[in-house]
């Protein structure tokens, strides 16, 4: 197998902008980064036979998943039973289109497509290994390993299982309910892409497919503020910095490059952020699912979903639902808007470390508000029993599903090295050269071994 990193290749840290020498890794170690403690690589044990096998694995249960019943309701002799894509096809059926969209691509679609792609980049890469001297590695496989780290954000298989648990503790009150084949299988595959995923380095994937670049000028110790390179966010190659205007592309992968531009950076992300809050509204004010129960509707809003949970003694889903769909898109909204607004403040490096460690909470949790939209998929589609009982997407689930979105993409967009702030003097006009080694990488060197 090809070496994961020689003693010259350097990798910039993508939160805090610090330059760092990769060191090689063996199985079951990684690299973080010395000054804000970021993963920068890691080897994992069997790298290329572990991600095939549970890659194959996830596969399989994907194909159980929609291929048997899902779960079924029953109630006073009238029963209704679902299968996994029916749900997508009740929103679609119910003029939101969007949802079911949304359910698809982030279920199953995505899941699959990744899934796939990781398969055929490990293999790719396993065979490449078997060679002295492997082939070029196309555009169109570049292209691949650049989608996987844009689409792995949006891989929900795990929050749409805690939905779908949430809607069974919902109506079980209410009915007779039957789990059926394809939910054991769902269950099995959610595990399966979680650990699939939480596999996959596309930093120690690039380079058994194709080696670093060396920059010249770059040394150990730059950062973003040296502004004598761009780092590459998909393979973390660093280029030489390009000229004023242009779009210019990474040398190794070919994806575009983004230079450090505070001003662009916090402008799209309060623009997201604002659209989020504009979305919050309606999202709280109207019903989330409209309940038809023997020709009698009522609405329920997010806040009376909760309420109602609570009153017939369902604390802790009362509690999850709370949680999920009112306290953290408020918290994220409220902690990014304060995060935006402190960005470029001076500070010290506690500081921005305590700011990188909300910045990456908000992260973490943002995708987890979710839950709701899964909840009325789920129940959409499987209480549908004509005018004994009904469940309707109320007009809040498209505006809660746009927070979310929204949330999402605002602190994607955002570049969390706006925290750091360049204490190196700036030599201009003296023909002096600046120090180039960094204080922070020697005392923290250790660090980049676990």
């Amino acid at each position: 197998m090809r070496e994961n990193a020689s003693p010259d290749v350097l990798v910039g840290c993508e939160e805090c902008g610090l330059v760092t020498v990769l060191p090689e890794l063996a199985g079951g170690q990684k690299a973080t980064c010395p000054r804000c403690g970021h993963l920068l690589a890691k080897h994992i044990s069997l790298p290329l036979q572990r991600p095939l096998a549970y890659g194959i694995a996830c596969l399989i249960m994907l194909v159980l998943s929609i291929s048997f019943p899902f779960m079924s309701f029953s109630v006073q002799g009238i029963s209704q039973e679902i299968t996994l894509l029916h749900a997508a096809q009740m929103l679609s059926q119910f003029r939101n289109s969007l949802l079911a969209m949304l359910l698809l691509l982030t279920v199953v679609i995505l899941p699959a497509w990744y899934i796939s792609t990781v398969l055929y980049l490990y293999w790719l890469a396993g065979r490449r290994c078997q060679t002295t001297e492997p082939p070029q590695v196309s555009a169109f496989q570049k292209r691949l390993c650049r989608l996987m780290s844009v689409i792995e954000p949006w891989l929900m298989v795990d929050v749409f299982l805690i939905g779908v648990l949430v809607s069974l503790i919902k109506i079980a009150s209410l009915a007779d309910i039957g789990l059926g084949m394809s939910f054991w299988a769902f269950c099995v595959y959610t595990l399966l892409v979680v650990k699939c995923v939480s596999m996959v380095d596309r930093t120690w994937l690039w380079l058994q497919l194709e080696p670093m670049v060396p920059v010249p000028d770059v040394v150990p110790g730059d950062s973003h503020h040296s502004v004598n390179h761009v780092s590459c966010h998909c393979c973390a190659q660093l280029n030489p910095l390009p000229a004023p205007g242009t779009h210019a592309r990474c040398v190794r992968c070919h994806g575009r490059l983004h230079p450090f531009n505070p001003r662009q950076s916090l402008h799209r992300s309060w623009a997201l952020l604002i659209s989020a809050v504009v979305f919050f509204v309606p999202a709280n004010l109207y019903p989330m699912m409209i309940t038809v129960s023997l020709g009698k509707e009522e609405g329920s809003t997010i806040m009376g979903g909760v309420m109602l949970l609570w009153q017939l003694g369902s604390y802790p889903i009362a509690m999850v639902i709370f949680l999920a769909s009112i306290v953290i898109p408020l918290a994220k909204i409220l902690a990014l808007g304060w995060l935006y607004v402190n960005a470029q403040r001076v500070g010290s490096q506690r500081q921005a470390i305590l700011q990188l460690r909300l910045y990456r909470m908000t992260e973490l949790i943002g995708r987890w508000s979710m839950i709701d939209i899964f909840v009325v998929a789920i129940l959409v589609a499987l209480v549908q029993l004509q005018n004994l009982m009904a469940i309707f997407p109320g007009p809040a689930a498209l505006s809660f599903a746009c927070v979310v979105i929204l949330t999402m993409l605002s602190a994607i967009t955002f570049d969390p090295r706006l925290f750091w702030l360049d204490n190196r003097p700036v030599f201009q006009g003296t023909g002096a050269e600046p120090e180039r080694s960094h204080p922070e990488l020697t005392h923290h060197q250790e660090k980049l071994h676990e």
